[in-house]
């Protein structure tokens, strides 16, 4: 009788030791979100500075036109050696006219989100398709040929009178 119970207790404590460890690993990554402070933001009243003090350094600026400013924060899951795996997304873009008053704050979730997938261990390209052998010994001969370019005698370096 006390084998079978203590090997049920054992049995027990193995199995919730390995349930637990199957608990997903959440993660926050970027912009803590004050829902306050950004719905305090308002096109036509601030300015950089002001949302400077009210939100902090943005996340990413753009580099384009005004430079839009973008704030943003991401939760993420992921259990044990797999990808995390995004839960929630929150882009803010903050837009500014020249003279830098706010003109729109637009909000953007998963929505948004694009997932690029590599295309195998090999970039494709457009052309002629060479082997292993033709990329490895293909450029013998070719350098220092006539009409190539490049060869042809002296180090490139410039030349004194």
């Amino acid at each position: 009788m006390r084998v079978a119970l203590s090997t049920s207790l054992i049995a027990g404590l193995l199995l919730a030791g390995a349930t637990g460890a199957c608990a997903p690993v959440r993660s926050h990554s970027g912009y803590v979100v004050d829902a306050d402070l950004v719905n305090s933001v308002q096109p036509g009243v601030d300015t950089r500075d002001s949302v400077l003090a009210t939100l902090g350094k943005p996340s990413i600026t753009g580099q384009f036109g005004q430079g839009d400013w973008y704030y943003v924060a991401r939760d993420s899951a992921n259990l044990a050696f797999r990808n995390p795996r995004p839960a929630s997304q929150l882009t803010l873009q903050i837009s500014f006219d020249t003279a830098g008053t706010v003109t729109a704050v637009r909000r953007s979730g998963l929505d948004q989100l694009a997932s690029v997938s590599p295309s195998g261990k090999v970039t494709p390209t457009l052309g002629r398709r060479r082997g292993f052998f033709a990329e490895l010994f293909g450029n013998i001969g070719t350098v220092g040929a006539a009409g190539v370019g490049g060869g042809g005698g002296g180090g490139g370096g410039r030349t004194n009178p």
